[in-house]
């Protein structure tokens, strides 16, 4: 999920964007690194900051909506700055930071003075325990400082690395703020003495952008302070949509147990992370979906908020529901050519301001330019249903179903060879369109890149897929136009059989793309891994794949690359072509055990887990595509967002594979089919949901197997045939 048209500088692609109107006049230097941030969140605010808990690089601040309203905060003692001891992701909302404070009340070499803070956040407001400690043997008397500065800067400024101008600050009652056309600011300290510490009223100051809170101490051995830092952000424009409760949550807490204990954190993690995520429709409260991640994407992405829900199906059709009709209210109804909007198409993104990409890119705050989301919730709808979507909630969802659909064959095609294509026609959009958008992700092998319109071979995974999918909830609805679908998907894979397969020194495979001459885009990549499962290749195409995605070019990482190492213009840390995706990856798993692949799936799989320590178990949007035989860890790509949405429901898709778990609810039938050889086993779940009632499984080494349901499901256990890479 990047925004570049034009891709004129690296890195990669969003992530470069222009400046906004409101950093016009400010400086830029590139764009800032997010990868040692720690950041909270409670969907749609987030605070990131440094790991002694300051807020002070480029991307620090406290954000609300797509605008960041703190802009720096820092906590001295008698002018010495922390030194941090631990910083501590305790839930997604929730972080602790602890310092000592190097010579205050020192009688010896050791520290005697800790300071500890721990930071929570909530929509539009967060706040700060801080704590003063004494642990030495004397009295301390000290003054503690707490400076802060507003900028309001918008999200694309941030991005683009701008230093937009700060605000004026001033003293308001007991505390401080700042103001900015219709935003504000405002932070304040509450009284939070104990164990018989003293401190006076807090001095306040404000001294042009900088607000100051000054705390006179005094702590004998053994006492702590204790104040409550509160910053509220109050919006001029309304956010696109609103906060969720902790309380609406739509599924049961996870809980897995298994020999891996990586894999059990990761899952944990990524489940709350997940739950932090959520945001709701204003038009409908209820109806929940993933936004797609901090600090960049925090809001509705087309094609991240399905992916999302669409792997979280073994969780509940709950977030599937929410974000089919979230994205069914904004779909298409007319053709406008500025924001690439068509009859039936579902939506890029939506922002509550134009966002100003690198390049003269503009997006507005409605964005329709993607090929890949349309057949994606289509997808996306089937597989709800097969999961026990209930049918009166599906059947309120078919005149949208029919209306992607017909975009497919009418829209989607608008050269009529049988494949879904993409070009800019604004010349202010997304140059790429599939979700390797950044500018420079289609490349042939020798490195050169390709020009548009392109048919990215994925998409017509996707759209084959989607339209058989369509066709059969057309048939069990008593909708007509099922056989029109049928025939359309037939066809589909003849073209692509005819026109992506190529073949090089290790024999045959698809090529990412066709080109505007439809030319096959002969590079090595993992959009083939998105075949798989989807019902456009054969048994003899499909081992082919599967192969090639461990071949050391693709999969000698920690997960699966982006763009092998053979291929010209190759870089570990090139966005598209050379970095790893856990989603990538996951949806390449998830393939893999739906066509029979069980051992490969394992192995991939059980390769991004590897990743996951380095991430303090929170996976990011994506990191460099080093060899294992390089490094013990993955190295992080230094602009990626953690968390991000799919990367967190990978791992709950990872489960699902390892599982053989599938859904067949109308046809009354739930499917499990182990992968062989796992390092999970033993393993039980617990918080799984099929046609809405909880559902258990177990696992052993020796391949036993048991699943517990009150569903009215019969549960088939099969053992996977292992299928070993050649």
């Amino acid at each position: 999920m990047t925004h570049d048209s034009s891709r004129p500088t690296p890195p990669a692609a969003e992530h470069l964007t222009a400046q906004s109107s409101s950093a016009a006049t400010s400086q830029t230097e590139g764009q800032p690194f997010v990868h040692d941030a720690r950041i909270v969140l409670w969907a749609p605010s987030f605070v990131a900051s440094r790991s002694d808990g300051d807020l002070e690089s480029a991307v620090d601040g406290f954000y609300h909506g797509d605008r960041r309203y703190l802009r720096s905060l820092h906590v001295t003692v008698d002018g010495v700055r922390l030194a941090a001891t631990n910083a501590v992701t305790e839930a997604a909302d929730r972080a602790l930071f602890e310092a000592v404070l190097r010579q205050v009340g020192q009688s010896t070499a050791d520290p005697a003075v800790t300071l500890r803070r721990e930071r929570s956040v909530a929509p539009a407001r967060f706040t700060e325990l801080i704590e003063v400690t004494n642990h030495g043997s004397q009295q301390v008397a000290c003054t503690l400082r707490v400076t802060a500065r507003a900028d309001f800067a918008a999200m694309d400024a941030v991005k683009a690395g701008a230093r937009p101008a700060t605000v004026p600050a001033a003293c308001e009652g007991s505390g401080l703020a700042w103001t900015a056309g219709g935003d504000r600011l405002t932070l304040t300290a509450g009284d939070a003495t104990a164990d018989g510490a003293t401190s006076d009223d807090a001095t306040i100051g404000a001294d042009g952008d900088e607000g100051t809170l000054l705390f006179p101490l005094s702590l004998a051995p053994g006492q702590t302070w204790r104040r409550v830092l509160t910053a509220r952000a109050e919006s001029g424009t309304p956010t696109p949509f609103a906060p969720v409760a902790a309380t609406e949550r739509p599924w049961d807490t996870l809980e897995v147990s298994c020999a891996d204990a990586d894999f059990a954190r990761l899952l944990s993690q990524s489940e709350q992370d997940l739950s932090r995520l959520l945001l709701a429709d204003p038009e409908a409260p209820g109806d929940l979906f993933a936004a797609a991640g901090a600090p960049w994407f925090l809001t509705l992405f087309g094609r991240d908020s399905l992916w999302t829900a669409r792997m979280l199906l073994p969780l509940g059709t709950g977030l599937a529901a929410g974000t089919l009709r979230t994205l069914a209210r904004r779909q298409g109804r007319a053709t406008v050519a500025a924001t690439e909007e068509q009859p039936g198409k579902i939506l890029h993104e939506v922002r509550a301001e134009q966002q100003a990409l690198a390049g003269g890119t503009r997006l507005p705050p409605r964005y329709f330019g993607t090929i890949d989301a349309t057949p994606l919730w289509i997808s996306l709808l089937h597989d709800a249903w097969r999961w026990g979507l209930p049918d009166a909630e599906v059947a309120a969802l078919l005149p949208n179903l029919e209306a992607a659909l017909s975009w497919l064959t009418e829209y989607g095609d608008p050269d009529g060879d049988g494949l879904l294509e993409y070009i800019d026609a604004t010349g202010t959009g997304l140059a790429n369109q599939g979700w390797k958008d950044s500018g420079d992700s289609i490349r042939f092998r020798d490195g050169s890149q390709a020009k548009a319109p392109i048919a990215l071979c994925e998409v017509q995974a996707y759209a084959h897929q989607a339209a058989l999918a369509g066709a059969d909830l057309l048939d069990a609805f008593g909708r007509p136009g099922a056989p029109r679908y049928r025939d359309w998907a037939a066809h589909l894979q003849q073209a692509f059989r005819r026109s992506f397969w190529v073949a090089d020194e290790h024999g045959r495979y698809p090529a990412i793309a066709l080109d505007a001459d439809k030319r096959p885009v002969d590079s090595v990549t993992s959009g083939m891994g998105h075949l798989l499962g989807t019902g456009l290749l054969d048994a003899a195409e499909s081992r082919l794949v599967a192969d090639r995605l461990l071949h050391p070019g693709l999969a000698d990482g920690y997960g699966l690359r982006t763009y092998a190492t053979g291929n010209g213009g190759y870089n570990p840390l090139g966005y598209h072509v050379g970095s790893i995706w856990p989603h990538d990856t996951a949806i390449a798993v998830h393939g893999l055990a739906r066509a029979g692949f069980s051992d490969h799936a394992r192995r991939l799989a059980e390769s991004l887990i590897a990743a996951a320590p380095a991430f303090d178990s929170r996976l990011p949007e994506l990191f460099a595509g080093t060899p294992r035989h390089a490094s013990r860890r993955p190295a992080p790509y230094p602009a990626s967002c953690r968390p991000q949405a799919w990367s967190a429901a990978a791992a709950v898709a990872l489960l699902q594979a390892l599982l053989g778990l599938e859904a067949d609810v109308p046809a009354g039938r739930l499917t499990l089919r182990p992968a062989t050889g796992t390092t999970l086993l033993p393993l039980t779940v617990t918080g799984l949901r099929v046609a809405g009632a909880p559902l258990t499984v177990h696992a052993t080494p020796d391949g036993t197997v048991r699943a517990h349901t009150p569903a009215a499901v019969t549960v088939d256990v099969q053992r996977a045939a292992p299928v070993r890479a050649s």
